[in-house]
């Protein structure tokens, strides 16, 4: 876990869902504004976006699960179709590749509060109708009953406003609970750790004060056991993914969400490398 300030600091909420559940247009509603295009269009692309709500809340959200320092992941059930069995598919990837632990961060949005309303159905009511398979309710007792129902087509502001604070309010909720703590998965972690490392041994190389093509020679080792390690970590990643997968747990569309997570954990640690050059 990344320890942070519990106040004045800026929120990471992650989107994830199956494609079609409304995961872009849930993204836009607590934005304020249409600024994640649809999830046809963008795919596998990752989309992150800030807003500053009131005096207290500064949200970036995210429509991958592939950052670190996760403050509430968002699971995005479409209430507007029937929820079918393929749904757990979701959490088993997410599992796959954060642990378990991150079930003490996620919120449940039910999108489709716009069908339920025409229909003069409560949200209490629909899961426990027949549309609602068994495994709503494992996940919810799971996330500790947090869920908000959000009618992302509505044009009533104070609708709008009412079912934002909530999600918000079941944030506070999560970070309080843990103790204002983000949540950065092991991986992430060693990124950091194995970057550190690297950092002040490059740094006691330099102190030596070593001949040119030797200093050279010593930094290029130090270079490829990081890659090394790296690839391995990524590697990890995509053995996760095919058991999971192999289980039955996960799709073909998000096995490669994965692969693109693989990717950015790569990326993440070329990015800190360059920087400690």
């Amino acid at each position: 876990m990344d320890k942070g300030e519990a106040t004045k600091q800026a929120v990471n909420i992650v989107l994830v869902g199956r494609t079609g559940n409304g995961k872009s247009a849930t993204g836009n509603s607590i934005i304020g504004q249409k600024v994640f295009e649809s999830e046809e269009a963008h795919a596998t692309k990752c989309q992150k976006h800030e807003a500053v709500k009131g005096d207290d809340h500064t949200i970036n959200v995210i429509d991958t699960p592939a950052e670190g320092g996760i403050h509430a992941v968002v699971l995005v059930l479409s209430a507007r179709t029937q929820i079918t069995e393929e749904e757990e598919s979701t959490l088993g990837i997410l599992h796959a590749l954060f642990g378990s632990e991150i079930a003490a961060y996620v919120i449940v949005v039910f999108t489709g509060g716009d069908v339920l309303g025409e229909k003069g159905v409560t949200l209490e009511e629909f899961l426990v109708g027949e549309d609602c398979p068994p495994f709503v309710e494992e996940v919810l007792n799971m996330s500790g009953n947090r869920m908000v129902l959000f009618d992302n087509k509505t044009n009533d502001e104070s609708k709008k406003a009412e079912q934002v604070n909530k999600l918000l309010s079941l944030v506070d909720e999560i970070k309080k609970n843990n103790h204002g703590q983000s949540y950065t998965d092991d991986m992430h972690n060693e990124i950091n750790e194995h970057t550190d490392k690297l950092s002040k041994e490059l740094e006691e190389i330099e102190s030596k004060e070593h001949p040119a093509d030797l200093e050279s020679e010593l930094k290029n080792k130090l270079h490829a056991s990081f890659e090394e390690s790296m690839t391995l970590m990524s590697n990890e990643v995509e053995k996760k993914l095919k058991a999971a997968k192999e289980e039955g747990k996960v799709t073909e569309e998000e096995e490669e969400t994965g692969h693109v997570r693989a990717q950015k954990l790569r990326a993440t640690a070329v990015i800190r490398l360059c920087n400690i050059l």
